[in-house]
């Protein structure tokens, strides 16, 4: 199939756009490119291997190649409530705005495949799960856009929401902000972390079971169209303390001590069912531990220390 991805060459994009060429498929990128890096230069083997330079805000650029695609893949955003509150006009224009533009030029003809957030649900009842019809209420801008983004293309009638737990796990173009990667480079940096708020809860989910659910989606189109689905670790409903004793298991010299006053601004708490998505066949390959112990290897290579001498 002939495939374009917006923001690819991004965390969850350096993962997903080798295995659709390993599988046959023909991609396209189109990203800003802006970081300089090389995270998809092993893609340039394939013939069928297109990097686009461009904005996907760029209605232009979206008149051009959207038409020459089977299936659309957008994931070109702004990721974390914190990121979005300091650029909040990116945060409009690229989560939603940029998606609800390649929606209205896309065709009933198309597959789009989009990734969402389960932090639609805010905060969550205490010891209820949340599932696919459980009320969204964001609580950052983050949240809201792609909430609202979700909307348009569920709406369309042609495309597929996969709302993804908290990802994790070693990737080319690596993220150091996310929960799991953050404690785990934490514990090996800095052997202490304070938390805020430890009885906080979220779900989980490595980065090569994201990009298997993208691939899940596109093969089984016909019968998941027009839904949402939670894409996470049935098995990793933790707290961030409970996150906590899971890393220290791996790295013993690691302390970790929940604050007693002050509070964490993002109040995101929930645990999420993911039993819809695995009813149609999709089920996870990396748990936790494994995760734990690949982000261990890729921290003794990664020095996240440009202003120190050691």
């Amino acid at each position: 199939m002939r495939i374009l991805i917006t923001g690819g060459a991004g965390y969850i994009g350096t993962i997903l756009v080798p295995l659709l060429l390993e599988r046959g498929h023909h991609v396209t990128v189109l990203d800003t490119f802006r970081a300089g890096g090389t995270e998809l230069s092993d893609a340039c083997r394939y013939e069928g291997f297109t990097p686009v330079k461009g904005d996907a805000r760029d209605h232009r650029i979206l008149d051009e190649l959207i038409p020459q695609h089977d299936v659309l893949i957008p994931l070109a955003a702004l990721v974390g409530a914190p990121l979005c509150k300091e650029d909040q006009v990116g945060a409009v224009t690229l989560n939603r705005d940029a998606v609800v533009s390649l929606v209205e030029r896309s065709s009933r003809d198309q597959i789009i495949v989009y990734p969402t957030t389960n932090s639609g649900y805010g905060i969550g009842e205490a010891g209820k799960f949340c599932t696919e019809e459980s009320p969204l209420r964001p609580i950052s801008l983050y949240g809201t856009t792609k909430v609202e983004a979700e909307e348009a293309v569920l709406g369309s009638g042609h495309g597929v929401s996969l709302r993804l737990a908290t990802v994790f796990g070693m990737a080319p173009r690596m993220r150091l902000d996310l929960l799991v990667n953050d404690f785990t480079h934490r514990a090996v940096t800095d052997r202490a972390l304070l938390v805020f708020e430890g009885h906080f809860k979220r779900n989980y989910i490595h980065i090569r079971d994201v990009a298997k659910g993208f691939i899940h989606a596109i093969d089984n189109y016909s019968r998941m169209r027009g839904e949402a689905y939670n894409l996470g670790l049935s098995s990793a409903n933790l707290s961030k303390l409970e996150l906590c004793e899971r890393i220290k298991a791996h790295v013993p010299s690691f302390v970790y001590v929940e604050a007693p006053i002050g509070e964490d601004p993002d109040k995101r708490d929930y645990i999420v069912s993911n039993a819809k998505l695995e009813a149609t066949g999709w089920f996870p390959d990396v748990d936790l531990d494994r995760g734990i112990k690949e982000l261990l290897k890729g921290f003794r290579m990664i020095r996240n220390s440009r202003f120190a001498n050691v």
